[in-house]
């Protein structure tokens, strides 16, 4: 396509075959990334392109009364403006599992910051300045903001009529004789699931001790570095090309082609560089606002969202209020765990109903508790969307149940480390929604290894000269010299799914076509994968290497020509695009050495009688022997195949009891915190946040380490700094911006040993286990319970802030 500035068509790797599984390979996009190079799609560049822009809306909740768009049309340099009256089709909503989000609004916002209006103009400031000339009157409504206003008798529907609750007869009405479901007892609930196994009440009564808490958990931004960005091209048949940065391109296609009007394959689809993503780039953004603007106007559109709209532009971590109940014997084992979760979902589903199904089954947590009674619901609020965020439900639940643990622990007098081990759960467990963990769980291990690893010396921060104030709380503030500074030591480990659950078809393609060039077997890797910086492309590139003995790989650009390789989160895509790349390359292998066996099997009896491998670029036996090149097999010939690959099936969780094989596999985590808090100041220094983890099968050690250290960071973050504000009188978002949206710089972040457990899980691909998210989980816990264990405060609520230590 003339004109188009996009990533590198292709990325070739080379070097030796040993470069392959288990090979701490360099990932081929580093060095760009590191020096700038590389092309994000933020970047991309049409010669005749137009900028586009959204309009929002300026409150949560009201009535759109007008839009007068007249003084926008007329400015000079706008090709179009967009309202909802101006969709093509009769589809005028989308979504990943209910279609509740509308494209524009139409008839009402319900929520800061919703998509009303487009421009297209020819210039980025052009497209500003005309957006802020669109006249829209609101009729402001009262705001719903959590579950007391949701629920109460008279509340505000979100949504007034909901079409999406399951089949059967209703038990109840809702507000206005609405009849509900029984399992979702208001239409401002997204999604109920509870879990009942054994009897709770009657354990309790068995119990010595019983401990309860309430937690509370912040909204938690993604805040990935590159904004929503794309580019939407105009085709000659009619469609269109779109070049955009996401997590699953045949979702946002599965989508976007019914708000257009057109056939799936007349949008064309490819991957442009993405700058993080971690769950919030799963939603669409600007990928049918691109497109609109694009096919009205003829002419390339490009829309880049600035930070403060990207907070707007996508789904953020779930909050939630968990109320917990444990009880133990008085030699620390635990006899039940009662639990109740409010996830809030905002304005429109998203990913909820699945959130809710992951923290509702993963409640429990990494131990053995045969008597439970949970319950976990999402609500509709006004309050902004949210969705996928990495851990997806697994992180505020792992916050409660590890505090709990404490608790018991503290209670039982017993140490908390060997308490947890006590009650781990390991291979065989049956877990609360009657699944028998049937891999490795190595719960207990991961606990004693984080616990022997060196702690960090004390008083760091004295030298010589006197005290460095880098390595005290509050940093180059210099607020403190050491004086009001005490130590803490805490740990946490937690559980969490891979894959996608409850029965979802998770299923991926790899297309490899393997052929000589120049005289040397090459082997081209296409999938749909979205890479996000997880290494995707370097573990596939591993992958083919390993199976089919070559030194070149290349791997194609991501687009929708190939079939879809599912989403890049839940940390599945190393299992089940991994898992692609290695099924197609196995049968593309068989077929060489078929070819081999027809060209050569009468020169040798080992073509017929052994078992043949590639490697080095020949075909040899098991036993070493090398019976031909590959280069002469192929020829002029060139094996191409397409193949899907599933992993195990999983089913929906019963929506009454939660009894099910909701989960295709499980990874562990655990970490120690070290911190020093200034008692006086209430100022937060992590000194270390050590970490043990299991990985089935690390295919790039480099990588998993850096997985791991990332996913830790994160947990940080919600830990100690981060939090969207959201004013609970109006629903307006308070701090939009990396200036008071605060993440972990270099500074913020400790050293991060990490110590890797490979135990094989032998149903998935080379044992692998999923391993993105799990570190995510118990990192925050633990800097939590370093802190109460430094200051001797309950500390219920994330993130930790100066005045809930100085109590000010």
């Amino acid at each position: 396509m003339s004109g188009v500035t996009r990533t590198p068509t292709q990325l070739t790797q080379g070097g030796a075959t040993d470069a392959g599984i288990g090979a701490s390979t360099l990932r081929p996009d580093g060095t760009l990334k590191v020096t700038g190079e590389f092309a994000y799609s933020s970047d991309l560049w049409h010669e005749d392109m137009l900028w586009g822009f959204t309009l929002r809306s300026t409150v949560a909740h009201a009535e759109i009364v007008s839009i007068d768009t007249s003084e926008a049309l007329a400015q000079s340099g706008v090709y179009a403006v967009l309202t909802y009256d101006d969709l093509p089709t009769e589809v005028k909503n989308y979504g990943l599992e209910i279609q509740d989000t509308p494209v524009l609004a139409h008839g009402k916002v319900r929520h800061h910051g919703e998509p009303v209006a487009l421009v297209a103009a020819d210039h980025p400031e052009t497209a500003r300045r005309a957006a802020a000339k669109i006249k829209v009157e609101y009729a402001e409504l009262p705001v719903v903001t959590d579950e007391e206003s949701a629920t109460r008798e008279g509340a505000p529907l979100v949504h007034e009529n909901r079409t999406d609750l399951p089949q059967g007869p209703p038990t109840s009405s809702g507000p206005g004789g609405t009849p509900i479901a029984g399992h979702v007892p208001h239409p401002n609930i997204v999604h109920r699931q509870p879990i009942v196994r054994g009897d709770a009440e009657a354990a309790a009564r068995r119990a010595d001790v019983i401990v309860t808490g309430e937690y509370v958990f912040g909204m938690q931004d993604q805040a990935f570095l590159g904004p929503e960005s794309g580019l939407a091209v105009p085709a000659e048949d009619g469609g269109v090309d779109l070049y955009v940065a996401t997590q699953w391109l045949h979702s946002d296609l599965r989508q976007i082609a019914p708000v257009l009007g057109l056939p799936e394959d007349k949008i064309r689809m490819t991957l442009s560089g993405v700058g993080g993503a971690f769950g919030g780039r799963e939603d669409l953004s600007m990928q049918i606002h691109g497109c609109l603007l694009a096919l009205r106007t003829g002419k390339p559109v490009k829309i880049v969202y600035n930070r403060f709209e990207s907070f707007f532009g996508h789904v953020h971590r779930h909050p939630a209020r968990l109320w917990y109940e444990h009880g133990a014997t008085k030699d620390g084992k635990l006899t039940h765990m009662k639990c109740r979760i409010v996830l809030d979902g905002g304005a429109y589903a998203s990913a909820s109903p699945a959130v809710v199904g992951n923290a509702s089954s993963l409640s429990v947590g990494p131990y053995v508790v045969e008597d439970v009674d949970i319950e976990a619901i999402a609500l509709y609020t006004n309050n902004p969307p949210c969705g996928a965020m990495r851990g997806f439900g697994a992180v505020q639940a792992c916050f409660a149940y590890e505090a709990q643990m404490d608790k018991l622990a503290k209670k039982l007098g017993m140490d908390p480390v060997e308490f947890r081990q006590l009650n781990a759960m390991e291979q065989g467990t049956l877990l609360p929604t009657g699944q028998v963990v049937d891999s490795p769980a190595p719960v207990a291990e991961l606990l004693r290894r984080v616990k022997a690893m060196p702690l960090p010396p004390e008083n760091q921060w004295e030298t010589t000269e006197g005290a460095d104030v880098r390595a005290l709380p509050g940093g180059l503030s210099n607020t403190t010299h050491g004086e009001d500074v005490v130590r803490g030591i805490g740990y946490a480990v937690g559980i969490k799914n891979v894959g996608f659950s409850e029965g979802f078809d998770d299923y991926s393609t790899a297309r490899v076509r393997m052929e000589v060039v120049g005289g040397v077997p090459v082997a081209t890797v296409h999938t749909a994968m979205a890479e996000v910086g997880q290494g995707g492309v370097t573990v596939h590139a591993q992958i083919a290497r390993t199976e089919l003995g070559v030194d070149q790989v290349t791997i194609h650009p991501a687009d929708t020509r190939v079939g879809s390789a599912g989403s890049t989160s839940a940390s599945r895509q190393t299992y089940v695009t991994g898992g692609a790349v290695k099924n197609t390359c196995e049968h593309v292998r068989e077929q060489v050495l078929e070819l081999g066996r027809r060209k050569f099997g009468t020169y040798h009896p080992a073509w017929a009688t052994a078992e043949l491998l590639l490697e080095g670029g020949k075909v040899v036996t098991d036993g070493g022997e090398v019976l031909a090149d590959v280069a002469d097999v192929l020829e002029d010939e060139a094996v191409d195949l397409e193949l899907e690959w599933r992993h195990r099936p999983t089913e929906p969780f019963d929506l009454r009891t939660g009894q099910g094989n909701g989960h295709v596999q499980y990874s562990f985590a655990a970490h120690r915190a070290v911190v020093e808090v200034d008692t006086a100041l209430g100022l937060v220094k992590v000194v270390e946040l050590a970490c043990a983890q299991d990985v089935g099968k690390a295919l790039n050690p480099l990588s998993v380490v850096g997985q791991i250290q990332g996913g830790t960071t994160q947990g940080l973050g919600v830990a100690v700094m981060e939090e969207i504000i959201v004013d609970p009188k109006t629903a307006k978002v308070r701090n939009p911006s990396f200036t008071d949206y605060l993440i972990p710089t270099i500074l913020d972040t400790p050293t991060i040993p990490v110590d890797v457990l490979e135990l094989a899980d032998e149903h998935a691909p080379y044992g692998l286990r999923g391993i993105g998210e799990a570190p995510t989980l118990s990192s925050t816990p633990a800097v939590l319970a370093a802190i109460r264990n430094a200051t001797g405060l309950e500390l219920n609520k994330t993130p930790v802030r100066p005045e809930h230590l100085t109590g000010t």
